[in-house]
């Protein structure tokens, strides 16, 4: 079977999330934000499996759009939490990166499967 590259990156993605989480409540004590993080950096991945189970090309394009603002919301908390020091510039940058790539990637499925749909 064919690697899914999109969902391989955005299950690693939701493990990073998660472990940046469990820092975030035990190093720094910060459960509000992390809340908000856990939620919206695992959501990506949880759509794009319903996406690929969708049953039409309009419905995988809804769950895909979803897990792109989803991936967009989880870049605002990352941007966040970054500014006001919870994480450091380093811990950030790698994850906002990852959050970056996967807008990109998504944004890319979206344009040519909304591009097939039209012909």
């Amino acid at each position: 079977m064919k690697k899914n590259i999109i969902q391989q990156k955005s299950f690693d993605f939701a493990i990073r999330i998660i472990n940046a989480v469990k820092y975030l409540h035990n190093d720094k004590k910060e459960f509000i934000l992390s809340k908000q993080l856990l939620r919206s950096g695992t959501s990506v991945g949880a759509n794009i499996e319903e996406a690929i189970g969708g049953q039409s090309t309009k419905d995988f394009i809804a769950k895909l759009s979803i897990s792109y603002k989803e991936a967009r919301e989880t870049l605002y908390w990352l941007k966040l939490l970054k500014a006001t020091d919870y994480l450091n510039q380093e811990e950030a940058n790698s994850l906002i990166n990852d959050a970056d790539e996967l807008c990109k990637i998504l944004s890319s499925i979206l344009i040519s499967t909304k591009n097939k749909l039209k012909k």
